[in-house]
């Protein structure tokens, strides 16, 4: 293994130990020879985020350095950071940074935490949203299948903890689907959370070759309609991927299966490849195109639809929260 001064340097598709003490693999997917293979497409000119700027985006920057706090915004090298956090809104990702489920999309580290969490992370996490200042956090997390209730009580710990210190600052979980536990689904909304999230990412025909085994089209759909029944007044929100070879017609049957259930809130957002041994973009979709989804969307009666190149599930979620009367 390669170092810099003294710190191990881990390839992608590596394995490595954690300071935890549990093997992991850098990346979330092994070295993959065949798609390395492949070339890639080059990327259009709408894909480009504005630089961030801004005395807001400012104040939380020199927060986040000034008290080491962990932003999956700065993480994920998101793009629209600078805009989130001008707006006062901010991604936290829970429960470590190792993944029980290796999607073939996602550039997260994967492997079997063996039930170790940081006993601090309640606190740290209500601490970090006042720090922050933030109007409207999201805390999402990896999967984490080594623990009975898939974390939904430590979920549901950090959000009280932060509804305790910051009453005002909407909460956003966008969770792991916990097997379909609707048990689990249950402690999440619970807790006070104001939006329950969960990711369908693609379409029904490329689940398998997208997503864990252990994930599922259909799981995810009855975690999304359990939410909904179980508390109405709770904001329910998914989100899609473009650019993994899914048809137009396929994004609108999935809209019209997740507006039969009640969903609230939909995402569209391209797709882009975050190691060469991850899958490769079919196709970069248009900003016309988004538009398009945007609008079948609206005529299915989300109450929002945010689409467009650089978007993720995050992305503006104070933003789609207010549309149409939702919240506040």
């Amino acid at each position: 293994m390669n170092e810099f001064r003294g710190i191990p340097l881990v390839g992608t598709g590596s394995k490595y130990k954690t300071p935890q003490g549990f093997s992991a693999i850098k990346n979330g997917v092994k070295q993959r020879e065949d798609r390395r293979a492949q070339g890639s497409l080059a990327k259009p000119p709408w894909l480009k985020a504005r630089f961030p700027s801004g005395a807001r985006y400012e104040t939380v920057k020199q927060t986040v350095r000034t008290h080491r706090l962990a932003t999956v915004c700065e993480e994920s090298m998101c793009p629209n950071i600078g805009e989130c956090w001008g707006n006062g809104t901010a991604t936290l990702m829970l429960m470590g940074a190792v993944c029980t489920r290796s999607c073939q999309f996602c550039a997260v580290d994967t492997g079997n935490p063996h039930g170790w969490l940081d006993p601090d992370e309640v606190e740290n996490s209500a601490r970090s949203v006042a720090l922050m200042g933030l109007k409207y956090v999201v805390l999402t997390s990896v999967d984490r299948d080594d623990l009975a209730d898939g974390g939904a009580r430590h979920y549901a710990d950090c959000i009280r903890a932060i509804k305790r210190r910051c009453p005002e600052t909407v909460v956003e979980a966008l969770t792991p689907d916990f097997s379909g536990r609707q048990a689990d689904v249950e402690t999440v909304l619970e807790s006070g959370v104001d939006v329950f999230a969960q990711n369908l990412e693609t379409v029904a025909r490329l689940t398998r070759r997208v997503r864990d085994p252990r994930a599922g089209y259909e799981q995810t759909l009855a975690v999304l309609a359990h939410a909904k029944r179980h508390r109405p007044d709770v904001v329910t929100k998914t989100s899609l991927m473009v650019g993994l070879g899914e048809r137009d017609n396929e994004l609108v049957a999935a809209m019209d299966d997740l507006a039969a259930i009640g969903v609230d809130i939909v995402t569209f957002g391209q797709y882009l490849r975050p190691t060469p041994n991850h899958l490769p973009v079919e196709r970069y979709v248009t900003p016309e195109a988004f538009e398009r989804l945007r609008e079948y969307g609206l005529e299915r009666g989300f109450l929002e639809v945010v689409s467009g190149p650089l978007v993720r599930s995050s992305y503006r979620a104070d933003r789609a929260f207010q549309k149409n009367n939702v919240g506040l």
